[in-house]
């Protein structure tokens, strides 16, 4: 999600290929399930931030792992600025952090792109208090009372609808308690959005962290009043040291699990990824090849990029999707 996430996914790539390759532990890919070691090409992949260390992750393995001369460029313009791109046929596949918009649909029709969504991992964040913080579960509105740019929330008993116990009621929450990555971290997009309902609105009261996810967990520890937000693969290193908060998106209070995550429960702090490809691509056999492999080893690349990986199911449909797709397979 973030830039240092990314930063050790790729390292994390390069460790275990160099482990695989001397016989070591490591990432082992499921060999491309179409093709032959004959085909060749150029893979045009663009979007999304956030899932373009996914892709990346995935062509480092494609091309080290098979006996391919197919070249697969990853760039990361957004997941509007590639559908333009995409729906233009200017792309093979894009990255999408989210569904595709009515306008970028008409677009693609325009141009005869057909297209389906492949799912290719899991994202989601975590919002973190402290172990003796006694509040165990937000709702949106509420969180968002805490993170919005105009918040006028000091201490915890200022959230409105909160049952906050008396001695706990005049606890701060000011910039010394609340912990956030920077303006150039795709987990602030994704948390800012998700809470705030804009890209980037975020109550300018709170620590900045900058990618420092572990700084966070410190602050949380230090301050029975504070509260931060890491990525959920991040909260899965520490737990026990902080605790993650329920989130109420008005169906209930869901927690920050594996499961919960995956079962699509977890809103609106967890969402799929999206790799977005076309007809037209998939008729190519290299372009084929790469997409199968993808799916194929999505749990590993998951994993290796940090996020949340796809169940046994949601890879079943993902392979149903691509067969679809491509025109009933080969």
């Amino acid at each position: 999600m973030d830039r240092l996430r990314t930063r050790l996914g790729l390292t994390a790539v390069a460790v275990t290929l160099v482990a695989a390759a001397c016989g070591g532990p490591g990432v082992t890919p499921t060999p491309a399930t179409n093709g032959s070691p004959a085909l060749s090409g150029n893979i045009r992949i663009d979007g999304s931030s956030t899932v373009g260390p996914l892709s990346e992750v995935a062509a480092q393995l494609y091309e080290e792992h098979t006996n391919r001369a197919v070249t697969v460029s990853v760039a990361q313009s957004g997941t509007s600025g590639g559908f333009q791109k995409f729906c233009s046929g200017e792309t093979d596949m894009n990255d999408a952090s989210r569904p595709i918009k009515q306008s970028e649909i008409d677009q693609c029709g325009t141009n005869n792109i057909g297209y389906d969504a492949i799912q290719v991992a899991n994202d989601a964040l975590s919002l973190l208090v402290n172990n003796d913080n006694p509040i165990t579960c937000l709702t949106v509105e509420q969180a968002r009372q805490v993170w919005d740019l105009d918040s006028t929330v000091s201490r915890w008993g200022d959230i409105a609808g909160l049952d906050v116990p008396a001695d706990f009621a005049d606890t701060p929450i000011n910039r010394e308690t609340l912990f956030g990555p920077g303006t150039d971290s795709g987990t602030f997009d994704f948390f800012t959005e998700a809470i705030n309902g804009e890209e980037g609105r975020i109550n300018l009261n709170y620590t900045d962290i900058g990618e420092d996810d572990h700084a966070a967990v410190l602050g949380v520890q230090g301050d029975v009043g504070a509260m931060g937000y890491v990525p959920y693969s991040y909260y899965q290193e520490v737990l026990g040291d902080v605790r993650a908060l329920e989130i109420d998106d008005s169906n209930g209070c869901v927690a920050a699990t594996l499961e919960n995550v995956q079962n699509g429960t977890y809103t609106p702090l967890g969402r799929p990824l999206f790799v977005y490809a076309s007809d037209t691509s998939l008729a190519r056999p290299e372009v084929l090849d790469f997409m199968q492999f993808y799916v194929d080893n999505a749990v590993e690349i998951a994993e290796t990029a940090g996020f949340v990986p796809l169940t046994a199911a949601q890879l079943a449909e993902q392979h149903e999707k691509i067969e679809q797709l491509a025109g009933g397979g080969s």
